[in-house]
């Protein structure tokens, strides 16, 4: 019985070796446009989020309202890669 634990573990870690194999070989290409692709969708609602703010009408204002406190933390980091400098926002100072 105490032989078969040593050998389950080589499994297990052989599986876990050839599974990073396995991504390294499949996903591993494709990883870096699925990191552009969804920093493209948050850039996009993010301008959704505040674009009332910057005064762009936004036709669903009501329900952005109620992520606003989330969205603040990634606030700065968006406006500098949207090429604004400072805030666009006047009551908000995040530089």
């Amino acid at each position: 019985m105490s032989e078969s634990r040593p050998l389950k573990q080589r499994i297990r870690n052989g599986w876990k070796a050839f599974n990073e194999v396995y991504d390294g070989i499949f996903f591993a290409p494709y990883r870096s446009a699925v990191a552009r692709e969804k920093r493209d969708k948050e850039e996009v609602f993010m301008l959704l989020c505040f674009s009332d703010m910057i005064g762009i009408p936004n036709p669903v204002n009501f329900y952005t309202l109620e992520l606003m406190p989330y969205m603040y933390e990634r606030f700065h980091e968006w406006h500098l890669r949207q090429g604004m400098d400072h805030s666009p926002l006047d009551g908000f100072k995040c530089c």
